[in-house]
């Protein structure tokens, strides 16, 4: 307990992964929609995501915003992660994005 069970940080537009652990491919479901998948199943639903992202010029850059996304529900395989900007309310493509998921 205590260690990140799965990490990673990739190119919002083109989901290329730089780095990562327990994370085998992002799908960019469009503009600003990903969905994270595991390498290896965890064992429930029960975990915490932390996310981060360096905004782009299609967000605004002073109310960037992160959240997981409510049409994809944690699961043991995968979770969905949205970039957007509150001032547009427009789903909009971050050069970078981080999640670490913890349990």
């Amino acid at each position: 307990k205590g260690s990140a069970r799965a990490w990673v940080q990739f190119i919002g537009s083109s989901a290329v992964i730089n780095a990562s652990y327990n994370v085998s491919s992002i799908t960019r479901l469009s503009a600003g929609q990903y969905e994270v998948n595991f390498t290896n199943a965890l064992a429930d639903a029960n975990y915490a995501a932390i996310l981060g992202m360096v905004p782009g010029s299609a967000i605004n850059p002073s109310r960037p915003m992160l959240k997981i996304d409510g049409t994809g529900a944690y699961s043991t395989t995968k979770f969905s992660i949205g970039t957007w900007s509150p001032t547009t309310t427009v789903l909009a493509d971050a050069p970078m994005v981080t999640a670490a998921v913890f349990r």
